[in-house]
């Protein structure tokens, strides 16, 4: 298993985000090791739910297809299992509360690990729910990511001095989804992680343009894009490979010209 701490030793971390299963588990596969080879530093890979409270419409109508074509948390553990010596770079699980319940807490962490899996996002836990989740994923070398939003506030610091592996920053409130604007204070709210730990922080939450992904790595350690990937495997389908190694590649140079401007 990759410590999460390597999407990061090299400078500026581009974080490619996927929902497993959509269309079917054999391109998800494909997909791993495809942005792997074009520059992703970390993969996520999203676990489907049927109900995603935090996802905007792209990511929400991936979980829905994935759920349709069978996508099941035991399917997609054994894809990891199989994909992660190959692919080269840290793979962090996104999923909900109720997945992760529902499939049994110890067990969850358990096989994540084996399946080689570093870490685990749950979008819909707040910090004061952590503690159903941290003991299993620490016993198992599972790294529990946090999140920080716009409105975290005086909770920003003591949300970043429990976080593992990295710092979640939300770029804006609301759901997942391309935005062409953000109004939160990312720098603000990078500079308070900062301040509570010394781990990475990345930020996510509709990012889309090389423009964006290099605006918010100025004030970041790594950029997280999900819903323009997912649209592009919603529009592709199985022939999605090229376009999204393509997108995946201008998205790390920017994100590598970001540092070079710091």
């Amino acid at each position: 298993m990759r410590k999460i701490k390597e999407a990061f030793d090299h400078g500026k971390a581009f974080v490619a985000f996927l929902t497993c299963g959509d269309p079917d588990l054999e391109t998800t596969e494909k997909l791993i090791l495809t942005m792997a080879s074009s520059g992703a530093d970390l993969i996520e890979l999203g676990i489907p739910f049927s109900d995603p409270t935090a996802e905007g419409p792209v990511i929400q109508s991936a979980n829905v297809r994935a759920l349709s074509a069978g996508a099941t948390t035991d399917a997609i553990l054994d894809m990891a299992r199989r994909v992660s010596p190959k692919a080269g770079v840290p793979l962090v699980f996104m999923t909900y509360a109720n997945v992760v319940f529902s499939y049994g807490t110890e067990r969850f962490m358990k096989n994540a690990a084996e399946a080689g899996v570093s870490g685990l996002i749950l979008p819909d836990v707040p910090y004061e729910e952590r503690g159903d989740f941290a003991p299993a994923c620490e016993k198992y070398g599972v790294e529990l990511v946090s999140l920080v939003a716009p409105t975290s506030n005086e909770r920003i610091e003591k949300i970043a001095k429990v976080s593992r592996g990295f710092v979640y920053c939300v770029s804006s409130l609301g759901v997942t989804g391309v935005r062409s604007s953000f109004t939160a204070d990312v720098g603000g709210m990078t500079a308070l992680v900062r301040r509570a730990t010394d781990i990475p922080c990345a930020v996510g939450f509709g990012i889309s343009t090389p423009e964006q992904a290099e605006k918010m790595a100025r004030c970041a350690d790594g950029v997280i894009v999900g819903s323009a990937i997912v649209k592009l495997v919603a529009e592709h389908g199985r022939e999605a490979g090229p376009y999204v190694a393509k997108y995946v590649r201008a998205m790390k140079d920017a994100v590598s010209a970001a540092e070079k401007a710091d």
